[in-house]
């Protein structure tokens, strides 16, 4: 297309493609020719933002992602890490944040149906979900239908599946209040001799799709995903995806035992984009092309036209590439799960994808144009916007000055009754994370989830059923972590300490960190902050990676996080960068929760004694102020406390261990007695002349509270003194749980109570105000 020439599309049609005017230039330019219709809708899905990453690319460039462990890094559907020479797992971690918002539980459903096919594509058997949840507050009518319909929507895919629901996080905060995010997490064990990979191959093979029908439902949802929420986005109910638990389940069991058979080339789940992506993504990996005739795949709808087709984001579908003369074996194991597959297309020499409509070519597109050669934007980076010069400024001794008195035993029991901190039982109780039975530690009982892993024979050949079954002390560890007012305030230094989190909490049970996948929530790039924000994280993530040797092995990019009132203004959500993040166990027997487990057990304070009241919680939800800059991570400080911690755990020396994060001491060490149904007796020194909010209440990275036996203190002591100097303090013992929780500074009482008030506070806070009093 020239300068001079009218386009075939108006401004208006090629923006409702989610491109802009220049992009449909450069397709123009790709194509030696204008598109047609479907064409346009194959560009407009693929160079989303959601599917390839126009404006995120470069910096994920950054990101460590090799290591020892990693067999499989970002690239593919989901990462694959050694765990033992017989047990390798796969994991992934994606966002549904805008089907959520207008469809909550199809929108969160189908989240959990995506993300475990991106697992078992890979030959993984899935194991585990995690999510990542962001709300507004629960004040707020629209905000609570959204939590119903979003846990209801997790609890009926997962539980209908059988795939346990096995830990998580839940905040709650006014940034996300028409934008909640749904991040989804998923691990399984490697079932097949070989890591089944998505790049076609063989010319002349055929493609078989296998799966579910194809129908309207999820047209361009992932367009939608790549744009703002406004009052109009009720309106796009329609690419909103629909799902059914009970069918992925036969699709679970018909693709592992097809990848089984050695008979499948190449596997791609049908995902976002659909059939334009699996296509695309399949041929330009592969270095090759692929032909489809729309004619042969099954539809559950009438009248349909090639585009639908091609941007239908139908569930529970693959795509797959077999080995020529062994398709009908394939098209077998389907047909007995009660799954359609049929030969579709065929690998083509030439690295195109042509697609086949009604006899004629719909559409014919260099596959790289589609998957790689596509837009990417390399953004100015701003200078530091005014209101991170502003909090950066804010003086924590002025400030502590001007508070109004709060009383100690107040401000525990209000945070208490926070819903970010509070208890999330109200949510993870309509989960089933027992369903398998492999869940080691059950959510709510401790820092970081653990799964017990059975080894499934990966990489040792042909096994029998009775030898893939065979028993291990192995296990995964696994959480989500993001600390979302941190990355606001200084999104670099926000997500380390995001990362240095997740660590903390995997070796708050005894696991060493391994890797990790991430999900990067932010507002809209083409703002100046939206970018900076976006740009200092990723190097914070990066950094922080390289410093605790946790690569990073995939992950999703959700940009455009805003929402559009009335008036035309724009309101982004908190950047926030999810980690998600897996670590080794190696004798689950020896894992540890959170709560004091008898009474007169000696507790430990491990770590920094810096605390501030930047960004904390208590600054928030006591005084109302998000402001300050949250203190950086001293990765050596940090390295050797959680290593402590781990070694501790495996010598059988600790009895419980608790990361002191939100809320600072004085709430971790409620939440340990609120797990452990006891109390405990602390005795804390004022050794930097500290503010008694600071000390109770100050937040910091480094610092875990640890409980050991009393019999055990000599050895303990002497192995803290050469592991960590004098980074460590013994600050009382475990009690009763008929006395009060007492918290001592300099000798003077600062807290003083009872186990049932705490309690209550903590257990309550979110079923009042979800009306459900449990």
């Amino acid at each position: 297309m020239t300068a001079s020439t009218t386009p075939k599309f108006s401004a208006a049609e090629i923006k409702s493609e989610g491109l802009t005017l220049d992009e449909y230039q450069m397709i123009c330019d790709r194509l030696n020719r204008e598109p047609n219709k479907a064409e346009l809708g194959m560009f407009g899905v693929m160079w989303s933002e959601h599917c390839c990453y126009k404006n995120s690319r470069p910096l994920l460039k950054q990101f460590p992602t090799t290591g020892d462990r990693i067999l499989v890094g970002p690239g593919e559907n989901a990462g694959v890490v050694k765990i033992t020479d017989e047990i390798a797992i796969s994991f992934k971690i994606e966002s549904h944040n805008r089907p959520s918002a207008v469809e909550p539980y199809q929108g969160a459903a189908t989240g959990v149906g995506g993300i475990l096919r991106d697992i078992f594509t890979m030959g993984a058997r899935p194991v585990a979900i995690l999510n990542s949840l962001r709300f507004g507050e629960l004040s707020d009518p629209w905000v609570r239908s959204r939590v119903n319909g979003i846990v209801n929507g997790i609890a009926g895919y997962g539980n209908c599946i059988g795939v346990p629901t096995v830990g998580g996080e839940v905040y709650f905060d006014k940034a996300y209040s028409r934008n909640p995010l749904v991040n989804a997490m998923a691990i399984g064990i490697m079932e097949t001799k070989e890591i089944v990979k998505s790049g076609a191959a063989g010319v002349g093979n055929p493609v078989v799709y296998v799966g579910s029908t194809t129908g309207r439902d999820g047209i361009k949802g992932a367009s939608f995903a790549s744009t703002e929420i406004s009052d109009k986005s009720e309106q796009n109910r329609s690419a909103v995806q629909v799902g059914d638990p009970f069918l992925e389940k036969a699709l679970v069991e018909a693709c592992l035992e097809a990848f089984k058979t050695g008979a499948v080339v190449a596997a791609q789940d049908m995902g976002a984009a659909g059939l334009t992506c699996s296509t695309s993504e399949m041929a330009a990996k592969g270095g090759v092309g692929v032909s489809l005739d729309l004619d042969k795949i099954p539809a559950r709808e009438t009248g349909m036209n090639a585009y639908e087709y091609l941007l239908s984001e139908s569930q529970e579908r693959m795509l797959f590439v077999a080995h020529k003369g062994r398709e009908a074996e394939l098209i077998e194991i389907f047909e007995r799960w009660g799954l359609h597959a049929v030969v579709a297309g065929e690998v083509l020499e030439e690295p195109i994808v042509r697609i086949l409509w009604h006899g004629e070519v719909a559409a014919e597109i260099p596959a790289t144009a589609l998957a790689d050669n596509t837009p990417i934007y390399h953004r100015q980076l701003a200078d530091t916007p005014e209101y991170a010069k502003k909090s950066w400024a804010w003086d924590e001794k002025t400030a502590i000055a001007s508070f109004p008195n709060i009383n100690p035993n107040e401000a525990l029991l209000k945070l208490l009754d926070t819903p970010a901190i509070a208890s999330k039982a109200w949510v993870y109780r309509q989960y089933d994370h027992q369903v398998q039975n492999n869940t080691v530690l059950f959510p709510g009982g401790a820092d970081a989830a653990v799964i017990r892993l059975r080894s499934q024979g990966f990489g040792t050949g042909e096994l029998s059923s009775a030898q893939c079954q065979i028993e291990s002390l192995a296990g995964v560890s696994a959480t989500v972590d993001c600390n979302a007012r941190y990355v606001y305030l200084d999104p670099y230094e926000g997500a380390k300490l995001a990362v240095a989190e997740a660590a903390r909490n995997l070796s708050c049970v005894g696991s060493e960190p391994l890797s990790v996948t991430d999900n990067l929530n932010f507002g809209s790039p083409e703002h100046a902050i939206g970018y900076w924000q976006l740009h200092e994280a990723c190097r914070g993530i990066a950094d922080a990676c390289r410093e605790l040797s946790t690569p990073v092995t995939g992950g999703n990019v959700s940009l455009y996080n805003e929402t559009i009132d009335a008036e035309g203004n724009s309101q982004p959500i908190y950047p926030t960068p999810v980690i998600g993040m897996v670590g080794l166990v190696e004798d689950v027997t020896k894992v540890v929760g959170q709560g004091w487990q008898n009474v007169g057990d000696a507790i430990y304070l491990l770590g920094s004694d810096r605390a501030s009241l930047a960004g904390s919680e208590y600054l928030a939800s006591v005084i109302g102020e998000v402001t300050g800059r949250p203190q950086s991570v001293d990765f050596e400080l940090e390295r050797k406390v959680q290593f402590a911690c781990r070694q501790g755990i495996t010598q059988g020396l600790i009895q419980s261990a608790h990361d002191c994060s939100d809320g600072g001491l004085a709430v971790a060490i409620a939440e340990s007695c609120i797990s452990g149904k006891l109390t405990a007796q602390i005795q804390l020194t004022n050794s930097q002349d500290l503010h008694l909010t600071q000390i109770l209440f100050g937040e910091g990275a480094s610092r875990i509270i640890v409980s050991v036996k009393e019999g055990d203190r000599t050895a303990w002591e002497a192995y803290l003194t050469n592991q960590l100097g004098n980074a460590w303090q013994h600050i009382g013992n475990v009690s009763e749980a008929t006395r009060d929780l007492e918290i001592l500074v300099n000798g003077e009482q600062a807290i003083a109570l009872s186990l049932s008030q705490i309690t209550q506070n903590f257990n309550e806070s979110i079923p009042k105000r979800m009306g459900h009093i449990l």
